[in-house]
């Protein structure tokens, strides 16, 4: 018996003296699939010509070595990440990942555009989900789909439609749902004299692209919203509650949750019981805000934990479609994606740990007293032992053997670029 199974023998008696199945815990997570977003091995430039400038409110700050150029050194890249990452897994891509050989504007896009990401995909055998790319574009300077100049809507309009095209292709090419997501960046400086208007032309553009049916067990259309931006500090157009009421008023449109795009203050783990008593399911966009929406590595921090706690206890992990989001260009890209996936998949498998039935009981019984006393010692559990086991036993390196590989990768491939 290894080191790692002798710890994880000592860790499995300490659970299951609260009532915790370790092993149905580990095999519970690992099939939660986990969606790991391509535009951080790129700092959200992507394959097109328009520039190169990433507008909309987004920033990306340092020029760490090693970035993708070609979207060969970025699966590559994402190949060495998946490696390091226990579980099912995703892939989630922009529509400014576009393959072609000559230029082509994002209101034509279409799925041989990205038959290499397909292709790829559908080799590894993992799903890919996708989103409409409406920033970063000489036509989303001022607004997009809530522009009142109707040429520059109908662009937009267009570009919605055919993301949703895409989407089912890549449904039908990997045999996974495809999770297409839309999120504008519309907004103002100041506070507009006109706030109705631009959101009536979004519910408008909203509905025209939405015309089409597709397969919702293919095409799972979500919507996301924001609470500032850079440019869009006192208004936005795609707020929280025009998107709620706008996904609770269509059966086949998704909430998206970012967990970055709130108040400093509001917790999306507070939120996911109440969403979900309405909604059947919700896409949640993993990220770590600082001061603002600046898409920090996700860390094992105490938001994370209690956003997974949230849908273990409500039995609701099925329910949810979980992406990251984030991209830092500061450090390796590599390692960045590393640490953000495994510690989600980390907080995942922490949460399915609880005893959750337990606890349920003590505080239906009113004992509040036992409920703090386990929960509090729950903090101390041996789940190191666990994830280390997990990790051996998805074939995926365990402890901090993967950063030593993700290093030799920077100094083989991406320090020569």
């Amino acid at each position: 018996m290894t080191k790692i199974e002798q710890a994880y023998a000592l860790a499995k008696e300490q659970y299951a003296a609260l009532g915790v199945d370790t092993d149905a815990a580990i095999a519970a997570a690992d099939r939660v699939p986990l969606s790991i977003h391509c535009w951080q091995g790129d700092d959200v430039i992507g394959f097109e010509d328009f520039g190169g400038n990433l507008t909309g409110g987004i920033q990306t700050t340092g020029n760490y070595p090693g970035r993708a150029r070609t979207p060969a050194e970025l699966r590559a890249d994402m190949d060495k990440a998946l490696s390091y990452i226990p579980g099912e897994k995703k892939v989630n891509i922009h529509a400014c990942y576009v393959e072609s050989d000559t230029p082509v504007d994002r209101n034509e896009i279409e799925p041989c555009h990205f038959a290499n990401w397909a292709n790829w995909a559908a080799e590894k055998g993992i799903g890919l989900d996708f989103n409409g790319t409406f920033f970063s574009h000489p036509k989303s300077e001022k607004a997009t789909l809530s522009s009142a100049d109707e040429e520059i809507r109908s662009f937009w309009v267009e570009h919605g439609k055919r993301v949703r095209e895409i989407s089912a292709y890549f449904a039908e090419k990997t045999g996974k749902p495809c999770v297409n997501n839309l999120w504008i960046p519309d907004g103002d400086k100041e506070f507009p004299v006109d706030t109705y208007g631009p959101r009536l032309r979004l519910k408008k553009s909203l509905d025209e692209i939405q015309e089409k049916p597709f397969d919702r067990e293919k095409v799972v259309d979500c919507v996301e919203s924001k609470v500032f931006g850079i440019g869009s500090e006192s208004y936005v157009v795609g707020n929280h509650e025009f998107y709620m009421g706008y996904a609770l008023s269509r059966d086949d449109v998704l909430v998206t949750f970012d967990t970055g795009h709130f108040h400093p203050t509001e917790m999306v783990s507070n939120k996911l019981s109440a969403i979900l008593l309405y909604k059947e399911k919700v896409l949640l966009h993993v990220s770590r805000p600082v001061r603002w929406d600046s898409d920090h590595v996700v860390t094992f921090d105490d938001e994370l934990r209690a956003i997974m706690n949230e849908l273990v206890r409500m039995d609701a992990l099925d329910r949810v479609y979980l992406a990251l989001d984030y991209f830092d260009a500061s450090i390796n890209r590599v390692v960045a994606w590393g640490v953000g996936a495994r510690n989600t998949r980390k907080a995942i498998l922490n949460a399915l740990l609880q005893p959750v039935d337990y606890l349920k009981k003590m505080e239906a019984e009113g004992d509040t007293s036992g409920r703090l006393a386990v929960a509090e010692e729950l903090k101390s559990m041996p789940f190191g032992a666990v994830w280390d086991y997990y990790c051996a036993k998805a074939g995926v390196p365990v402890g901090l053997d993967w950063l030593e590989d993700a290093r030799a990768y920077e100094r083989d491939v991406l320090s020569k670029r």
